[in-house]
């Protein structure tokens, strides 16, 4: 006959699982916690490099030296998993693609990534991001970014970006493309060009819109469902330069750059 386990026996495992996960929920992972980040440099063959990750915030710069040819990745991470199998972190570069894998599951688990990737110059970037947020700074080529539940930030930059996130905001600053694109389903965006745009076009489901423009004419379409819409730039419907902006509930600023 199967024995059966007592209720105060129970009761003793349950309370010292609550007890685990309270102590892990009061000293979160952090990933600024680890004093020992791995590092390892990835060949790239071609002028286009994609990321694939699951569970990071991920940092990309542009190399300094015109003379680097790797893709060079720092990462740190912590992870605690109190009731499952050990956490950890992997990477793999197959082709263009470079894959990034956070693997932390069980009853009591909590862990946090952070990638730093140093592109060669003349490179093109996809970034496919699930769960985190995602930095770019200093591009001139273009920029696709997509993270399902993160902030997207993209600084100092002139090549033509499309930017999106699910659950976060989006912003690009001091940005010389002529292309925009950017869009948010639930949270804020927010442009500030420093050249005469060719086609602007962003889109939030749920947040406000702001766009600064250099002084200039522009062909502007501007809608919001449920907030103000504010276009202080100068219009002209024959204008080349052309601004789209749309939010279903937020408020819509397009104006001249200070």
């Amino acid at each position: 006959m199967a024995r059966t386990q007592s209720p105060v026996r129970a009761a003793a495992v349950a309370g010292a699982v609550v007890a685990l996960a309270a102590t892990a929920a009061g000293c979160g992972a952090s990933a600024g916690d680890d004093r020992h980040p791995d590092r390892r440099a990835f060949a790239l063959h071609g002028r286009t490099l994609t990321v694939d990750s699951d569970d990071s915030a991920l940092e990309f710069v542009v190399a300094e030296s015109a003379e680097a040819v790797k893709v060079e990745v720092t990462r740190w991470f912590q992870g605690h998993v109190v009731v499952g199998g050990n956490p950890r972190v992997t990477w793999a570069m197959k082709d263009d693609r470079l894959t990034l894998r956070t693997k932390c599951s069980g009853m009591v688990a909590d862990c946090s990534a952070r990638h730093r990737i140093v592109v060669p110059r003349g490179v093109a970037v996809k970034v496919v991001d699930r769960d985190g947020s995602v930095r770019a700074d200093g591009f001139k080529e273009s920029l696709g970014i997509r993270t399902s539940d993160g902030s997207v930030r993209v600084t100092n930059s002139s090549g033509a970006l499309d930017l999106r996130s699910v659950d976060g905001s989006v912003q690009a600053l001091g940005i010389g493309s002529r292309r925009v694109r950017a869009e948010s389903s639930d949270g804020s965006v927010r442009l500030e060009l420093d050249v005469v745009p060719d086609l602007v076009e962003a889109r939030s489901q749920d947040g406000s819109l702001t766009i600064g423009l250099p002084h200039d004419t522009y062909r502007v379409t501007a809608e919001s469902g449920d907030g103000s819409v504010r276009v202080s730039v100068p219009r002209d419907p024959a204008s080349s330069h052309v601004v789209s902006a749309h939010a279903n509930d937020g408020s819509i600023t397009v104006r001249t750059a200070n």
